[in-house]
């Protein structure tokens, strides 16, 4: 599982977290978990550089930091994206075939379990028994539930988001085109009451 680097303008948010967090739990080698729990929840995930800015405070080397954040399950070493996609696990999902949906979102996300899209669109994820194990195999995607997913459901749940950004992107340039008409025309009725 590789780490992803930071996008454009993160840097000042990243620092800023760890800062905050710093100051709050103290630089100690025994406030390691806290001081990287906290930094997760205000950014969602422990990027690289959080990590080695922790290592240089805390004057540990960085490889201590980042054996913490890769040992225990808590961690992410990836931002999560916009849309959570869990792949249940649990006994029922397994044995009906939850290791094919994650496969299958795998090769349809072009990402591995427990990475997220370069455009950080989505994230895939395997989780343990989430409780609805009549309705196997299941897949928990931003909270809403998905039974009894099969392979080509899987382009089903994808194609719906697809559409959903395809749909937001359209109405966003509308909003735009109204906003740059109605400046137009209050630029137009400013000259016009100049000329009376």
């Amino acid at each position: 599982m590789g780490v992803m680097d930071p996008i454009e303008g993160e840097e000042e948010l990243i620092h800023a977290a760890v800062e905050a967090v710093l100051q709050s739990c103290g630089t100690r080698r025994e406030s390691l978990i806290p001081v990287l729990q906290g930094v997760q929840d205000r950014l969602g995930y422990l990027p690289r550089p959080a990590m080695e800015r922790i290592a240089e405070a805390m004057q540990l080397p960085k490889v201590e930091v980042f054996g913490v954040g890769t040992f225990y399950n808590q961690f992410r070493l990836n931002p999560p994206g916009k849309h959570r996609v869990k792949v249940c696990m649990g006994t029922a999902c397994h044995m009906m075939g939850g290791h094919i949906i994650l496969e299958s979102f795998e090769r349809r996300l072009s990402i591995h379990e427990g990475e997220t899209t370069p455009d950080r669109e989505y994230s895939l994820e395997r989780v343990a028994c989430v409780g609805c194990c009549a309705l196997a195999p299941v897949v928990v995607v931003d909270e809403k539930v998905e039974a009894r997913v099969s392979p080509i459901r899987v382009d089903g749940i994808l194609l719906t988001f697809e559409i959903e950004n395809k749909e937001q992107e359209a109405e966003q340039q509308r909003e735009a085109g109204q906003q740059e008409t109605g400046q137009q025309e209050t630029g137009q009725e400013r000259e016009e009451g100049r000329q009376q």
